[in-house]
């Protein structure tokens, strides 16, 4: 499904805790249970892109001599 790559972080997630919902109530045929399971398994890889896109954009905020921000530097460690 394409239409995940769409979702922000938010959106996958609420989708995935539905997916969940569904596959934990146990009233699901086996059919829907294996294409629920898929498509969870497309939104965990979504969302753990997204958060691995922002753990790069991560910054830590530089000061100047007088304690003011003045800009941003790339997060240590990335």
């Amino acid at each position: 499904m394409n239409d995940i790559e769409g979702l922000s972080f938010e959106e996958a997630m609420r989708k995935l805790e539905s997916v969940v919902r569904d596959l934990e109530s146990g009233n699901v045929e086996l059919e829907k249970s294996i294409a629920l399971y898929e498509e969870g398994a497309r939104l965990k890889a979504h969302c753990e892109r997204k958060l691995k896109e922002a753990e790069e954009k991560v910054a830590k905020i530089t000061l100047g001599p007088d304690g003011a921000p003045t800009g941003t530097a790339p997060a240590e460690g990335l």
